[in-house]
């Protein structure tokens, strides 16, 4: 598979773009983890030409964590054309991503992101203009469509490839759906093996097991699957993957040590990044999220505490607290 120049081997996992999750930290720790590319939290068009600083601060990329993607979304042809500039101009990214799939209401809501799926002329003019306007592989990510009478993936998949991207990633439920429901990936798999599509496909939605990832690739005969909400409190889901995917490298003795030390090291990463009490606070999700700690007896006040520590020091004793417990 390629995308652009770039090269992946057999069974390529993507780590999705999520607002407010894939930080550089955490980018650089599933990289680490197997992640043969990883994707930014998406950024504003709006607010890149405007110059402000918390999007600026998004494009900011380490060569540790490439090959990686910064993703932007908007609704308005000049916008996100001036605000791919900037971003390829500033981060230098290895792929631009437009995200065309987002379903929130402040987002989808405004006609951005999944929104754009009402209105297929201008995405598909925002993408052309985009991908004359710079000058490294430009991709999509979006849904089967707005709702499930306005399934309309299959076509639009030929008409952006028309447009010049490189990789179109497809998320297996409609704007309508949000995050419920199963993710349907019979249309993925008919956009994969519609005869006039030549560029890579990716699928997305519900990826949670190593053993999910070879079925969707062996049934759909996608190119490579993108692994999202799975990765919280979880970033090992790549190793589990690649080790399942591929028998011929090394194991990995992933114990309740290793993956302790692994979560520790997240938080750690997340305080260096910002300070300390925001750091916690921003990787309280992963810790309220994390496998590692389901099916603990009688667990309810240790999380609680947990997740209201203020302190490294604090929420470490804790940690340990449970890994002996873990242990027991």
């Amino acid at each position: 598979m390629k995308i652009g120049n770039l090269e992946f081997g057999p069974y390529p996992v993507f780590l999705a773009p999520m607002e407010d999750v894939t930080d550089i930290g955490f980018r650089l720790l599933c990289k680490q983890m197997g992640a043969a590319m990883v994707y930014s939290e998406f950024v504003a068009a709006d607010a890149l030409i405007r110059m402000v600083n918390k999007s600026l601060q998004k494009l900011q990329i380490c060569e540790e964590e490439r090959p990686v993607v910064i993703q932007i979304y908007g609704k308005e042809v000049d916008a996100v054309r001036e605000a791919a500039k900037i971003v390829v101009d500033q981060a230098h990214p290895d792929v631009l991503d437009l995200n065309f799939g987002c379903p929130v209401k402040r987002v989808a809501g405004k006609g951005a992101g999944a929104g754009m799926l009402q209105n297929i002329p201008k995405l598909l003019e925002i993408t052309k203009a985009v991908v004359e306007a710079v000058d490294v592989p430009v991709t999509v990510k979006t849904r089967l469509g707005w709702d499930h009478e306005h399934r309309c993936i299959v076509d639009l998949a030929e008409q952006l490839q028309d447009c010049g991207i490189k990789a179109l990633t497809i998320h297996g439920r409609t704007r309508a759906q949000m995050y419920t429901g199963e993710a349907d990936w019979t249309l993925i798999g008919e956009v994969k093996n519609n005869p006039r599509m030549h560029i890579p496909i990716i699928g997305n939605g519900d990826i949670t097991t190593p053993e999910r990832a070879k079925e969707c690739f062996d049934r759909y005969g996608v190119d490579a699957v993108m692994v999202g909400r799975a990765t919280f409190g979880r970033p090992w889901i790549f190793r589990e993957i690649q080790e399942y995917l591929h028998p011929e490298l090394p194991r990995t003795n992933m114990d309740v040590d290793w993956k302790m030390d692994i979560l520790k090291e997240q938080v750690r990463q997340s305080v260096a990044r910002i300070d300390e009490y925001r750091g916690i606070l921003h990787i309280r999700r992963h810790l309220a999220a994390s496998p590692l700690f389901k099916g603990i007896p009688n667990f309810r006040d240790t999380r609680i505490a947990m997740l209201q520590a203020e302190t490294v020091d604090s929420l470490f004793v804790i940690m340990e607290e449970i890994r002996e417990r873990l242990k027991a």
